[in-house]
């Protein structure tokens, strides 16, 4: 397979890293805004005349699509912010070819009703394209990362093979990771974290479809496995919510963030000040998106992995019944900082996030997971997917929950 990809910055590096010593990776050119950081990627890495870099400005369709049929790409992976999903998208479906990526099209709140109805719900913009794209032939696989991604791939084997009917899909995101040294580091993406701790957090529920509340809502202490034990978690506006009800059966979706209380007091003066917004504003003569000042004034996550501590766990909570009598599990994947930094020199988000892409694309190029048309991962057989992360030695685990104790002081 030969790969474009789209945007080397944290978790970028990380899939080209880790699909370095991959047989079925025949080329992979890195593109970026910054000539130079895709140059340093790419001559860091082995396997000399696989990888190659090249300028890009991810916001030119144009500029994409001559990329796109220069490097003679059978697919383009997107790893930049989901600000720039669109343009890629629609570039790699003009240069025929196929798509992935791991943060869909963006949302645009109601303008009335923010807080009880969506406007513009995440990746409706890719999903009006799909039959496009289907009758093309062509593939866009998307929210293939960590979460969404590898948390879709869990719903999908809870449905397959542990319940006959399922209740709830809840994802649930914590661990006890933090950042030593910095009074605010976010461990991935500040505006993509920005952007969906932020915006109007959405659920499904079978009877009602998709509706919205305030961000930070219905607090719970989730109780995580392997001794991290009770982890306060929100709602948060996230992709599983709209990409689980679209293939499985459910009658409730949501997706909860373990962000801490300092972490959301600091998101909610960004807000009160103003500086969450991605329109640019006049300052001294100069135009700027306060989002972006905010960018550049926090840590690279990038260049903070030494400096975290802890683990990140992120898992699907599942309820529902089998043999008549109610079950619920929560399926998990656990990375340890100090293990990521020592097995692979990457940052646990970072490594959680890259490995899933590299993973989707070896089922792509090796025929296990075949389609058309815009399709998330829930639309594929997790199976291959699963026994891939065995034979790669990625730890995932599922644990049996009393049902009812999920939640602790419940």
């Amino acid at each position: 397979m030969k790969v474009l990809l789209v945007g080397v910055g944290t978790v970028g590096e990380a899939i080209a890293r880790l699909s370095a010593d991959r047989h079925w990776l025949e080329r992979m050119v890195l593109a970026d805004y910054s000539l130079e950081r895709a140059r340093s990627v790419s001559d860091s890495l082995p396997r000399e005349g696989i990888f190659s870099a090249q300028q890009i400005d991810a916001g030119s369709r144009a500029s994409l699509v001559e990329l796109i049929r220069d490097s003679g790409a059978d697919l383009v992976m997107n790893a930049v912010d989901p600000s720039f999903v669109m343009p890629i998208f629609d570039a790699a479906f003009e240069a025929g070819v196929d798509y992935m990526d791991m943060a869909v099209s963006l949302s645009e709140p109601h303008p009335e009703e923010p807080f009880s109805r969506p406007g513009v719900k995440l990746g409706d913009e890719q999903f009006a394209r799909s039959v496009a794209w289907e009758d093309r032939g062509r593939l866009a696989l998307v929210g293939m990362g960590m979460d969404p991604g590898l948390s879709d791939v869990f719903a999908a084997s809870a449905a397959k093979h542990l319940f006959d009917e399922i209740d709830q899909v809840n994802v649930r995101d914590g661990g006890d990771l933090r950042v030593e040294g910095h009074p605010f580091a976010p461990v991935f993406s500040i505006w993509t974290t920005i952007e969906e701790c932020l915006n109007p957090p959405i659920i499904w529920e079978k009877d009602r479809g998709w509706y919205t509340t305030e961000p930070f809502a219905e607090p719970e202490r989730f109780v995580f496995p392997e001794g991290v034990g009770p982890v306060e978690c929100v709602h948060v506006e996230h992709e599983e919510v709209l990409l689980v009800p679209r293939w499985l059966d459910a009658k409730k979706v949501t997706f909860k963030y373990a962000l801490g209380e300092d972490f959301i007091d600091v998101l909610r003066t960004l807000h009160r000040l103003g500086l969450d917004r991605k329109e640019k504003v006049r300052v001294k003569g100069v135009e700027v998106a306060p989002r972006d000042v905010v960018a550049a004034l926090t840590p690279d996550p990038a260049t903070i992995g030494d400096q975290m501590v802890g683990r990140a766990i992120v898992g699907t909570w599942v309820t529902g019944r089998r043999n008549g009598s109610p079950r619920e599990v929560f399926l998990y994947q656990l990375a340890d900082a100090q293990e990521t930094m020592r097995v692979h020199g990457l940052q646990p988000v970072a490594w959680q996030t890259g490995f899933n892409p590299v993973l989707a694309m070896e089922l792509l190029a090796e025929g296990a997971w075949q389609g058309a048309g815009v399709l998330g991962p829930e639309a594929f057989d997790p199976d291959p997917y699963l026994s891939l992360m065995d034979e790669r030695g990625i730890h995932h685990g599922m644990r049996e929950i009393e049902p009812g104790s999920a939640v602790a002081n419940a």
